[in-house]
């Protein structure tokens, strides 16, 4: 991972790795990373739940949004995470990438593809609409 703007942690929240992600490396426009999904992000039913790929798309467009106005002495917050899943999966180590769709003054729009790393195929993506805001005063 590139070295983090000033602002951004340099290490998953808690909740990052209860979903299994991790980071491998951070740009103003593009997020790369993976995590290993097993039993412990299933449904009742034996595959992994929705919840981790949305929380996954989430995590990974604010992340990278984040990345891009952390000079300004701001964040990014979702707004918006509307997330299809393709294919369901008992489980597998997947990559996830985030693309910046479109960059602006107070808004932001991140495409993320979560994909099966053994068989190549896609099992979610979704789209993050986020807002930037400034960082509170005890964190500026």
């Amino acid at each position: 991972m590139d070295n983090p703007a000033p602002r951004i942690p340099n290490k998953s929240s808690r909740f990052s790795e209860s979903i299994g992600l991790e980071f491998d490396e951070i740009t103003a426009t593009e997020v790369r990373g993976h995590a290993q999904l097993d039993e412990n992000h299933h449904t009742p039913w034996g595959v992994v739940h929705g919840g981790v790929y949305a929380s996954i798309i989430e995590s990974a467009g604010s992340v990278g949004a984040s990345y891009a106005v952390a000079e300004r002495g701001q964040f990014a917050v979702g707004v918006h995470n509307a997330t299809d899943f393709l294919r369901p999966s008992t489980g597998s180590r997947v990559q996830v990438i985030a693309t910046a769709l479109f960059q602006g003054r107070t808004q932001q729009l991140w495409e993320v593809i979560i994909t099966d790393e053994s068989t190549g195929k896609q099992l979610s993506r979704g789209q993050l609409r986020t807002q930037n805001v400034n960082l509170p005063e005890n964190h500026a």
